[in-house]
Order: structure tokens, then C-alpha cells, then sequence
């Protein structure tokens, strides 16, 4: 597989099979990973892996606190605009047909919701944090990392799905994993094999076209 072909696999999964993933090949991804690039070679991310037992006790205490926590920061800003609001809606609106709930039936959507405390069954949880000292542009540095995990996991016949969800449980994540004062909790990521057989995993979320977001000036 190339990366052309990664990029145009990579999809969120929201339904994984049980088949735990081997601690080498989570490593190993993870070591490759850390050749994404930063601002100044800063390397800001920070990594937690979780699997087995001691997932299953991260998610239970998680699920006892449904309510959540106050969020390390606005996963979108309020008030969203468009173009950025169609696309969220959009994307909610096919997410949401696949597994066949209206939007009107809101116990079945926060059921559905719910699911982001267990990873949506994923063997494997990444947590990803940095120093909250750090700016912005190192917020986008753990993105590239990020995004370089999930076509390594590709790559490899894994899936995942990135979950800023995980914002909204910094304090129970941070004492559980006994986080170093001062550093925040950026963004989760559930990684494992993918049910190929679950509805919810057929969604392709739509694209806007390239004129809507690029100018090529200057060009032949």
C-alpha cells in the first residue's frame, strides 16, 4: 500500500471486532510516527497507549461520569457558521442513517454518543497530550503526529478514529494515567480491526470541491 492509497482508505471507524492488537505493533507505529514534523523539531506530543485490563478500567470510570468534566477547550467555536456548519451537520445527519436513528429520537442519538467512552469497542486507546504552556502551532504539531499514526495504522489493516470527545474528561484521564502537572489532554484515538459487517461503518463523509477551497494562481 502507498500513501496515496492510505489517505483515500483512512476513515473514523465507529464499530471494531474485540481481536486485541500486540503491544510490538502499536510500538512500532507509534516509533515511526514520531518522524511527523514540528515547528522547531519541538516533537510536543505526548503519548499514552492503553489496552487490556487496564482500558477496561479507564472506560468504566469514564462511564461512571457520564456528565464529563469541563472541557480542556471548544471542540468547534460556538455559534458555527457556514460553510463549517453544513459540513457538520451533513456529516451528522449520514453518520446518523447508516445505524437508521432520526434526529428527533435524541435518547437513541446520546446513546450512540455514549459509545465514544467505550472507544466504540476498540482494543487499543491513544491518548495524546502536550505541556498546556505550548502555543497553538503545537496543537497543530500533535495533529501531524496524529494524522501519521493513522496512515501507519492503514497501512498495517488497522483502523481508527480520532475522538476530540476525550476532551471532555481531562481530570479523570490525568489522574488515571497520573499526568505530569501542567499537561493537557489534546484528543483520543480508538485503534483496532474494524467490523467490516456494521452499518455505521459504511459512512463516507461527503467532500466539498476543490474550488471551494483552493486558488492556484501562477500555474502553467
Amino acid at each position: 500500500m502507498n500513501v496515496t492509497e492510505a489517505v483515500a482508505a483512512r476513515v473514523s471507524i465507529r464499530a471494531f471486532r474485540p481481536d486485541p492488537v500486540p503491544g510490538a505493533l502499536v510500538r512500532e507505529i507509534l516509533e515511526l510516527a514520531h518522524r511527523a514534523p514540528s515547528g522547531g523539531n519541538l516533537q510536543p506530543w505526548r503519548v499514552h497507549a492503553l489496552a487490556g485490563p487496564v482500558l477496561e478500567d479507564f472506560k468504566a470510570r469514564v462511564a461512571a461520569n457520564m456528565a464529563g468534566e469541563e472541557p480542556e477547550y471548544d471542540v468547534y467555536p460556538p455559534d458555527l457558521w457556514d460553510p463549517y456548519r453544513t459540513h457538520r451537520f451533513q456529516g451528522g445527519e449520514d453518520l446518523y442513517a447508516t445505524i437508521g436513528i432520526p434526529r428527533e429520537d435524541k435518547p437513541a442519538r446520546l446513546r450512540q454518543l455514549f459509545k465514544n467512552t467505550q472507544l466504540f469497542g476498540a482494543p487499543v486507546g491513544l491518548f495524546f497530550s502536550l505541556d498546556r504552556r505550548l502555543g497553538k502551532p503545537q496543537w497543530g504539531d500533535v495533529g501531524m503526529y496524529m494524522q501519521t499514526v493513522m496512515l501507519l495504522a492503514v497501512e498495517r489493516g488497522l483502523a481508527t478514529c480520532a475522538q476530540e470527545f476525550w476532551a471532555r474528561y481531562p481530570k479523570t484521564f490525568g489522574d488515571f494515567v497520573s499526568l505530569p502537572e501542567g499537561h493537557m489532554l489534546f484528543s483520543g484515538m480508538a485503534l483496532g480491526y474494524a467490523d467490516d459487517e456494521a452499518p455505521i461503518n459504511s459512512l463516507r463523509t461527503r467532500r466539498a470541491p476543490f474550488e471551494d477551497w483552493a486558488v492556484m494562481s501562477g500555474f502553467d
